[in-house]
């Protein structure tokens, strides 16, 4: 598994509705695209769920590198570019998947929540612990499904979180909805036993 996100932060007057025109019209054609686990198409708005900005910020869990690699070198990013610009795009390395009890539903929102990781942590222990508990925490009403990765360049654990309903306030994490999901390959996406 691979985690993928790009942000594009919007001006503050942006009308978030061509966004959500843009997911409605073109937002489909990943739902079968080969060796992506899910796509979730998501924004924030400025003043809601205590989001300072406007932004557009899709999240990816990828079931092979191929197809990420397609994906970013194909019509799809490409159309992005053209009308966005290049954004940076944020990428990991999956250390565990969990389902939640809602997975066959639709869900509405997302938390991304980032956590550093200190020099002298043993990664092994920490991402055991981190596992353990992204799938107690994936077991609780409302949760679609959780993913934990890890950026090695810059250290840093990633909770990534899709809910039925509105995310709950935790501390740290960035709320977002959700306008639309593709999940071609989300049966299949590893699980993933974290470090032994």
């Amino acid at each position: 598994m691979h985690g993928m996100n790009y942000r594009i932060v919007l001006p503050a007057d942006y009308d978030m509705g061509v966004i959500r025109h843009r997911v409605e019209t073109r937002g489909h054609l990943l739902d079968a695209f080969p060796g992506l686990g899910l796509k979730a198409y998501l924004i924030r708005e400025r003043g809601t769920d205590g989001s300072p900005v406007n932004e557009y910020a899709p999240f990816y869990l990828w079931n092979t590198a191929h197809g990420m690699n397609s994906f970013l070198c194909g019509p799809g990013f490409r159309g992005l570019v053209a009308d966005f610009g290049r954004p940076a795009v944020e990428h990991w390395t999956g250390l565990a998947f969990a389902r939640g009890p809602a997975a066959a539903e639709v869900p509405a929102a997302a938390t991304r929540a980032a956590r550093p990781l200190r020099a002298d942590e043993p990664l092994e222990e920490v991402a055991a612990r981190a596992s353990a508990q992204l799938r107690k925490d994936a077991a609780r009403p409302g949760v679609h499904c959780a993913a934990l990765l890890l950026d090695p360049r810059h250290w840093e654990l990633l909770r990534f979180t899709l809910w039925r309903d509105a995310a709950p306030e935790e501390p740290g994490a960035e709320r977002f909805q959700v306008l639309h999901l593709s999940r071609p390959g989300l049966d299949t996406i590893d699980t993933g036993a974290g470090p032994a």
